[in-house]
């Protein structure tokens, strides 16, 4: 596409042209940093899903003046129309031309010997570059530079801290508009601001990437296990409680000793290694091996809230989203394999409830089919990929296949949700495990008295519930409907001799399983009605002397809705239905 032409007709094209002019937008700003500071070093600048970053490694941190200046003078180059033009050169040619960059040496140092490499040029400027780029830098038509952020060198915190700038461009001034509007939306619902304006949870460096869950967040976080508990008890599952340390003979055993030590945290107690546990499948499976099994005892389903310990480094952790302690609604089911069809089916279901209840829209599904290297016969696999695909096309479930991306063990189904704001998680997954039977020896006796191995279900329905949690906040916006709300209803006393009415409401309430607050704060009702809403709360119950000679209270919502004057009864049964029916 070049200045002045149609835009993309196609989606696949306008992805594919966004992805160029982001890459170009940010070889543009790379040129303006090497213009305004000279001794900056390159490192990378690739264009991202919505938009591109470059990092650099700078004497001093970026300011605002200093972002402000770069975007200018982008938007300069950006209506000259410089081209931007491709060269191959050798390995020779660019160590020359990159001697001053020691990041660019260490990336042609990387380049396997015979492979290509690239340069891109516009005016002065030249980049080590595979591309693509648009052909010019006037197809860049609408830019912002977002925010300064640290970053380490190739991700290693061993490595030197450079300074990333971030920034996007759009085909469209609208179209970049509409994106800054919706990054304002998502500014507004972020769980980590939201967290500490709504009293959820905490961070301390005393325990990094490990949340604090205050008591309002504990009571969310507790309701949502109470939730997946009342689900357990009619899809059939068994709740177990695992040791947090095992000896790292079981790690060894389970494969995770050699694969995942890395992502572990180990001590060593009367000169015995011990590992934290990462995952539940290991003890899961010692407690399917402590007893004999018949063929009639399968399925076993045993579901664990065990708190797991996964080191994650401190450049990836994001709030509630990434962290290195946190529960998972954990369940694994032992079964024949003729009864894989039923269970997946069974999980299906329960994932489907689960997200309508949080109103979530329909999930995108993913199976992801064998890997290579893999363990099993090519017979096995395809019985458990036919087994998954059977399960999808019953339910009539749209699913993209992938091959090579499953399990070394077995194949998977992952689901994707979107949030209000059309970003997408991946929540729930089932995978078929044929690895872990076998390590762990484990067997049952089949119908004709012979020992056979059963296979293992992994899944999850919400996955980490502190994931999920921060997903919440920001799908709701922090108002979390009536059910799940830490404080269903505040008491607004509108003058000090009200205060003995307003408690014996809330008394009321508390007496019926509500959740209720008195605000007897010495500030104005108005001030009182106001911080409720900010607070999410979704009732306001205002108590003043027509509703205390009555035994009424006034009803606000935190939409602004004025319900006016209610019997306390109807209010407890209006709260009681909207709990009831976990809207």
């Amino acid at each position: 596409m070049s200045d002045g032409a149609a835009p993309p007709s196609s989606m696949s094209e306008l992805a594919d042209y966004r992805h160029r002019m982001r890459h170009s937008a940010a070889h543009i700003m790379a040129d303006i940093v090497r213009r305004l500071f000279p001794e900056a070093k390159l490192a990378i600048g690739p264009p991202t899903e919505d938009g591109f970053y470059y990092d650099f490694l700078v004497s001093r941190p970026f300011t605002p003046e200093d972002v402000a200046a770069i975007e200018a003078q982008m938007r300069e180059v950006v209506a000259q129309g410089v081209a931007f033009q491709r060269q191959e050169v050798s390995r020779g040619e660019a160590k020359a031309l990159f001697a001053q960059e020691p990041f660019k040496q260490e990336i042609i140092d990387g380049i396997p010997p015979g492979e290509a490499i690239s340069i891109y040029r516009h005016g002065a400027f030249v980049d080590l570059c595979e591309g693509p780029h648009v052909t010019s830098t006037s197809e860049v038509k609408a830019l912002k530079l977002l925010e300064v952020a640290g970053a380490y060198w190739r991700g290693d915190e061993h490595n030197p801290m450079l300074q990333r700038i971030y920034g996007t461009a759009f085909e469209s001034q609208e179209a970049l508009d509409e994106h800054l509007e919706r990054l304002e939306e998502a500014r507004r619902r972020d769980h980590r601001r939201l967290g500490r304006e709504l009293d959820l949870f905490l961070f301390d460096p005393i325990a990094p990437a490990s949340p604090f869950f205050l008591p309002k967040g504990a009571i969310v976080y507790n309701l949502l296990i109470q939730y997946v508990r009342g689900l357990y008890d009619r899809y059939g599952y068994q709740e177990v409680i695992t040791p947090q340390i095992f000896s790292t003979e079981l790690w060894k055993r389970s494969g995770h000793y050699e694969a995942y030590r890395e992502n572990m945290y180990f001590t060593t107690v009367d000169d015995r290694e011990y590992g934290v546990k990462p995952m539940n499948c290991p003890g899961h499976a010692l407690m399917y091996a402590s007893r004999l099994r018949s063929y009639r005892d399968l399925p076993v389903r045993y579901a664990d809230f065990g708190r797991l310990h996964r080191y994650e480094r401190s450049g990836v952790t994001h709030g509630l989203t990434r962290v290195r302690t946190f529960s998972q609604d954990d369940a694994h089911i032992f079964c024949r394999p003729d009864q894989i069809h039923q269970e997946v089916k069974s999980f299906a279901g329960m994932v489907e409830e689960a997200y309508r209840l949080f109103q979530f829209p329909k999930p995108r599904v993913a199976l992801s089919l064998r890997p290579d290297p893999r363990v099993g016969t090519d017979a096995m696999w395809d019985r458990a990929e036919a087994a998954l695909e059977e399960v999808l096309q019953a339910l009539e479930l749209t699913y993209e296949r992938k091959p090579g991306e499953g399990a070394f063990y077995g194949p998977k189904v992952d689901f994707f949700i979107a949030d209000a704001l059309g970003r997408e998680w991946q929540l729930g997954t089932v995978q078929l495990d044929f690895s872990l039977p076998e390590r762990f020896d484990l067997e049952y006796i089949g119908d004709d008295g012979s020992p056979q191995r059963p296979v293992v279900i992994h899944r999850a329905m919400l996955g980490s519930l502190e994931r999920f949690l921060g997903v919440l906040i920001e799908h709701y916006g922090g108002a979390f409907p009536v059910w799940l709300a830490p404080v269903q209803a505040v008491l607004i006393p509108i003058a000090d001799r009200h205060g003995e009415y307003a408690q014996q409401v809330a008394q009321a309430l508390k007496a019926r399983g509500l959740r209720v607050q008195v605000d007897d704060r010495n500030e104005r009702m108005n001030a009182k009605i106001r911080d409720a809403q900010l607070q999410k709360t979704p009732y306001m119950l205002v108590a003043g002397d027509r509703e205390a000679a009555e035994g009424n209270a006034a009803v606000r919502l935190r939409s602004g809705e004025n319900l006016g004057p209610r019997p306390v009864a109807e209010v407890i049964d209006l709260m009681l239905e909207a709990v009831a029916a976990r809207r």
